[in-house]
């Protein structure tokens, strides 16, 4: 579905860009183009997510003391 963002009566167009860039952030379309722009393998993605798994959990253990 196209986002689409009408512009509304005197508005500039700077504006209008930053609400078109709010609710691409929101849909997390801007997230999910970059994380589609190369192609990734199976076992990057997993050393990638596990490297991820790793740091909230430091994180965890750092703030639960």
């Amino acid at each position: 579905m196209p986002i689409e963002i009408k512009m509304r009566k005197n508005e500039p167009i700077d504006r209008a860009l930053r609400r078109m860039k709010k609710k691409l952030e929101r849909e997390n379309i801007i997230k999910d183009v970059r994380t589609k722009r190369y192609n990734e393998k199976p076992c990057e993605r997993r050393r990638r997510k596990e490297k991820v798994m790793a740091f909230t959990a430091m994180l965890r253990r750092r703030y639960a003391e």
